[in-house]
């Protein structure tokens, strides 16, 4: 097996002190796994954020609301699809970078 095969299969191969061959398990989460729990966690947040924009709009009716939830959803909308693509890091900056202003926006915008 070639460094390259090694690297691709997620587990490297390594000596057991006896000088059998073994197999280690890196740690950390798979690019699969990463991926999934990316697609996990922007679903939920898109849930939240269309029952907080349902309770604003029960509250108070703006177009701001609108617009910042339904910015907010539409990013979450964009981070899972970069996911499902395998830009999994980008996603999360996306992600953490676009609720941040969501919040900002929504503490200092709306009334």
């Amino acid at each position: 097996m070639t460094t390259a095969d090694q690297e691709t299969s997620g587990t490297a191969h390594t000596e057991d002190p006896d000088g059998t061959p073994g197999e280690r398990e890196y740690d950390g989460l798979s690019p699969r796994q990463a991926r999934r729990l990316r697609v996990v966690v922007a679903t939920v947040v898109l849930v939240t954020l269309a029952v907080v924009l349902a309770l604003r709009l029960a509250s108070r009716t703006s177009v701001l609301v609108v617009g910042v939830y339904g910015l907010a959803m539409i990013l979450c909308g964009v981070v899972i699809e970069l996911s499902r693509h395998g830009r999994t890091r980008l996603g999360t900056w996306l992600l953490g970078t676009g609720l941040l202003a969501a919040l900002a926006a929504d503490w200092l915008l709306l009334p």
